[in-house]
């Protein structure tokens, strides 16, 4: 992607402390920017209400507090998207799937920077 002229960059609903602590334990090599309150993830329409059993679940079982995560109670989660924007500042390539476990495959954003930027 570099080789490519691109940056990648993440956008998430959690705090900055949270994020960067994500980013840090896992060692990740780009940029890991927090969306308070899920504004652009809204803008794109990504954003959902985790249902009320869904928060018994998060907390219960997985230790996951949205709230003290993200700082807010909106238990809101945004979809994962993946976007290429290109140099003009408009989208070259938009893929969200509702299902979090189906993403993009690399192969297809590779070409698409070839291609469209």
């Amino acid at each position: 992607m570099r080789a490519l002229g691109a940056q990648l960059v993440a956008i998430s609903p959690q705090r900055p402390d949270q994020s960067l602590s994500m980013a840090e334990k896992n060692a990740l090599e780009f940029e890991v920017l927090s969306d308070a309150g899920n504004r652009v993830a809204r803008q794109f329409g990504l954003v959902f209400p985790l249902a009320a059993r869904l928060r018994q679940l998060y907390t219960d079982v997985g230790g996951i507090d949205l709230r003290v995560y993200n700082g807010d109670a909106s238990w809101e989660l945004p979809m994962p998207g993946t976007f290429v924007i290109g140099r003009a500042r408009t989208v070259q390539l938009a893929y969200v799937d509702a299902d979090y476990t189906r993403r993009l495959e690399p192969a297809a954003i590779l070409e698409c920077l070839q291609q469209c930027v």
